[in-house]
């Protein structure tokens, strides 16, 4: 069986950033929202931050765009700096223990080459057998495409698919496709709903 872990909100907790960006850059969650910096809770293709989901720009260029059309001067990449996720240590565990069983685990995730690079820094794939981030598929979750690309390079069928992520639309574009889909909530619900043990 193929498991597919989504990596913010399992694996790691989600980091809330606005605040802190609004801090640092001295303005708004307003400003920031009106020059692109929309979070993937509102996905949509018009804004700098799914560009970055996607891959069609860096951070970099992100904030080289955001700075022209704010009048704001970004100097750093503040995506790289101020994202500091935690590890959910007991869904590592269920990762590991899916591995010992003989399943492949992998990592499915929508982010942007700044926090891909934060992650990697801290060891945060290296419980999976592969990471797929949207930033380099060039296509985000919920598009179906997502999925399709990972089954292809996996070359596995929907029902031979068991998809982990904490946003439900994310679980039900899956599930359109065949693939068995589990909304998370906590490491322990899941754990139960695998029968795997952890403590």
């Amino acid at each position: 069986m193929l498991y597919i872990f989504d990596m913010g909100g399992v694996v790691t907790t989600t980091a809330n950033l606005k605040n802190k960006l609004c801090e640092v850059l001295n303005t708004d969650e307003e400003t920031l929202k009106e020059y692109g910096l929309n979070t993937d809770l509102t996905l949509d293709r018009s804004t700098l931050f799914s560009m970055c989901s996607n891959g069609e720009i860096d951070t970099k260029e992100f904030w080289e765009i955001f700075s022209k059309r704010s009048g704001i001067p970004v100097k750093t990449d503040w995506f790289h700096w101020v994202f500091h996720p935690v590890l959910n240590e007991k869904t590592v565990k269920i990762i590991k223990a899916l591995k010992e069983a003989g399943n492949r685990v992998i990592c499915g995730t929508n982010t942007i080459s700044a926090h891909y690079h934060n992650h990697l820094e801290r060891g945060d794939y290296s419980y999976f057998d592969q990471t797929y981030t949207s930033c380099f598929m060039g296509v985000s979750k919920p598009d179906p495409e997502f999925w399709k690309l990972i089954m292809t390079a996996e070359n596995v069928q929907p029902k031979d698919c068991v998809f982990i992520d904490d946003k439900k639309m994310n679980c039900d574009a899956a599930a359109a496709l065949g693939i068995h889909a589990i909304h998370f909530s906590t490491a322990d619900a899941l754990a139960q709903l695998l029968g795997i043990v952890v403590d």
